[in-house]
């Protein structure tokens, strides 16, 4: 919507559609934020924060529904969630922004939900000067050929091409407000870069007791981190992601090495005989930690993990790129991340010297969704449906 701007995430891959009968709900006592930094300094100036409930009207029986669903608030729907979003200005305090709304279920089938799109769509939730919110099932919206892990395809790219995500679902939140609400002093004209990034957090002790309840006790510790995409993956190694994702970006000082020496293009050297760029990897800085000049970077930066937007720059309508900046279209990843945009591809080109002067066309290909994306909030498809025999 024209001077808004919306920001998604997902949880919980690979979700097979017809996976019942407890299907997909959301971590209760868990706090899913979205993170904007909007000065650059590598620290978060406000947060908006999902906590969720579970409710069950029968609980003498497992069934998911007890009938066909035909609304969010259907007697039918035994089990189901709701959720609170919170606005933290830090320092300032919270907002309570929407109290108690419904979470779209699981798509179980077409017996179970026989008009699914009106539930999807029932579950856009208003909160006042065209600001939304919604949480549900979606389709997983990366698409890929994850088998590039299998030594990037056994060094035989004729292999490339199958979308491994194609109809797998996951757990989408997202969220549209105006750009000012996101900016420095409430200003997106005078300070559009902003930096954003994803958190999960849960108590730190979990207590298992014998009747099979738990107690979740003492602080809040941070989990999970998502800013740009395939860093957690395919940059950070295995044997630090927890400590990634327990991290902070004002400490990222501590991941640049996997930055400027990156793993991919070494790889592909050794596996495809193409020879790597030279390190250190000044290029990859930019496009990771702060932020191209010119783009997206914000004056005074701090070289932090996140994924940054300038807002000031329109939305593409025509001749838009798959590959984003790369291709010419200053409107797509890395400046931000549209859910059309090849991120796969991007990387793949840009870690083998794509800015600095090595065109290539290296990609996985797997050029869009196996599903097409919806033209309004919150954008994402509708999942595959658990009646569907043959999803993938």
């Amino acid at each position: 919507a024209p001077g808004t701007v919306t920001l998604g995430g997902s949880w919980i891959p690979f979700e097979e559609p017809a996976g019942g009968p407890n299907f997909y709900p959301w971590a209760t006592r868990t706090a899913y934020d979205f993170r904007i930094d909007n000065d650059g300094d590598a620290r978060p100036d406000l947060i908006y924060r999902w906590t969720f409930r579970d409710h069950r009207r029968n609980p003498d029986t497992f069934l998911y529904n007890t009938g066909p669903v035909t609304s969010l608030d259907d007697p039918d729907l035994n089990s189901f969630q709701t959720y609170d979003l919170k606005r933290i200005d830090v320092g300032d305090g919270a907002t309570l922004l929407v109290d108690d709304a419904p979470v779209v279920p699981s798509d179980v089938g077409a017996a179970s939900m026989p008009d699914y799109e009106a539930l999807f769509e029932a579950g856009v939730e208003g909160f006042g000067g065209g600001r939304k919110s919604w949480v549900g099932q979606s389709d997983d919206p990366f698409f890929l050929d994850l088998r590039i892990f299998d030594l990037l395809y056994g060094g035989d790219l004729s292999e490339v091409g199958d979308d491994t995500l194609a109809g797998f679902n996951v757990n989408t939140i997202a969220l549209q407000v105006p750009k000012d609400d996101l900016a420095a002093g409430g200003d997106a004209e005078a300070n559009p870069i902003i930096g954003v990034w994803s958190t999960t957090s849960r108590p730190s002790t979990r207590v298992l007791q014998e009747d099979g309840q738990q107690q979740h006790k003492g602080d809040y510790v941070q989990v999970s981190r998502l800013g740009m995409p395939l860093v957690n993956e395919v940059v950070i190694p295995a044997g630090l992601k927890d400590r990634f994702n327990a991290s902070r970006p004002r400490d990222d000082a501590q991941f640049l090495s996997f930055v400027t020496d990156p793993e991919v293009p070494a790889l592909i050297e050794a596996i495809y005989g193409i020879p790597a760029p030279a390190t250190p990897r000044d290029d990859l800085v930019a496009v990771f930690l702060t932020g191209v000049e010119g783009l997206n970077q914000p004056g005074g930066v701090r070289p932090a993990e996140m994924l940054r937007l300038n807002l000031s720059i329109a939305p593409c309508t025509s001749g838009c790129s798959r590959l984003g900046v790369i291709g010419g279209d200053l409107a797509g990843f890395p400046n931000g991340r549209r859910l059309s945009d090849d991120v796969v591809d991007v990387a793949l080109q840009v870690v083998e010297g794509e800015l600095f002067g090595t065109p290539n066309d290296l990609g996985d290909g797997v050029d869009q969704n196996d599903v097409s994306f919806r033209a309004t909030f919150p954008y994402v498809a509708l999942p595959h449906s658990g009646s569907d025999a043959s999803p993938h």
